[in-house]
């Protein structure tokens, strides 16, 4: 028999083992199953998201259903979707709520109809996280309504969510009205369809990103680093601007200096003396008056 000990060497070599060794054939069994069931259960959900594809489908090929159990005290979610319209699959009537006639199943649906009717059909998904082992999805009767839960299977997985409702309660089946931003979305391996969708939504935006309000410490902060260089320019109130204020009237006195240089130009008025001169040498002026009298002739 071989030993435990050569478990971990059976992933890399093959060992001769002869069909009368019934035990090595059993032990080569349990070796290969402990080797390969790690990569099947210990797969955490960003391998499950990174293998499955979420598709749109035509949500109006779909409906949601509250189907109820035994007396009708409690119910399940059923997903009914039309493939082709050889024979219609479900009928409604009525609003809030609308009463559901599941006609698929009064025939033999097969090729005409898919009906989804537990986890196996269904799971929750948001965004790029597939929360089928987070989350489970209940139908909850309440007083005034019945609502569609996605309840968390520990409480660190999050908060539990309202998907849909039937927007008021009568006994049957009932339709359930998905809740603004939940849609139904299909399974994909690759390009391959698979039988199972998802109930989708996308995720929340993250409010790190979003503009802080104004009163919020974020927003008061966010003013601080413009103050910085506030101080540069003086401002009305500011004890800088008190003292540049007392400067600024010393410019207004040099200005006031600058008029008096024109009246230097003024003192030029010494012509006024030169008049004196021309008046005493009388022979001077005679000569000048003479000359235009022979201008006349």
């Amino acid at each position: 028999m071989t030993p435990l000990g050569s478990i971990r060497s059976i992933q890399f070599r093959l060992l001769p083992v002869k069909r009368s060794d019934p035990g090595s054939v059993r032990l080569l069994a349990s070796a290969a199953l402990v080797v390969g069931l790690p990569l099947v259960m210990g797969a955490p959900t960003s391998a499950q998201t990174a293998l499955f594809l979420a598709k749109d489908v035509p949500q109006e090929r779909f409906i949601l259903v509250a189907a109820p159990i035994g007396t009708g005290e409690r119910a399940q979610l059923n997903i009914y979707e039309q493939l082709n319209d050889r024979r219609p699959c479900f009928s409604t009537s009525g609003a809030a709520p609308a009463i559901v006639n599941p006609l698929l199943g009064t025939f033999d649906f097969t090729g005409i109809c898919n009906r989804f009717i537990d986890a196996n059909g269904y799971s929750l998904r948001i965004g790029d996280a597939d929360l089928a082992t987070n989350y489970r999805l209940s139908v909850v009767r309440e007083k005034a309504d019945t609502v569609l839960l996605a309840i968390p299977l520990k409480a660190k997985y999050g908060e539990e969510m309202v998907v849909a409702r039937t927007n008021g309660t009568v006994p049957g089946f009932l339709k359930l009205q998905f809740e603004p931003g939940w849609m139904l979305k299909r399974r994909f391996f690759g390009p391959r369809a698979l039988g199972h969708v998802y109930i989708y939504r996308d995720p929340l935006v993250d409010t790190a990103t979003t503009p802080q309000p104004a009163g919020s410490p974020a927003a008061q902060q966010a003013p601080v680093a413009p103050a910085a260089p506030a101080p540069s320019p003086p401002s009305a109130g500011s004890p800088a601007a008190a003292r540049v204020t007392p400067a600024a009237p010393a410019p207004k006195t040099q200005p006031a200096a600058a008029p008096a240089a024109p009246a230097a130009p003024a003192a030029p008025a010494a012509p006024a003396a030169t008049r004196v001169p021309a008046a005493t040498p009388p022979g001077a002026g005679a000569p000048q008056a003479a000359a235009p009298a022979s201008g006349a002739r």
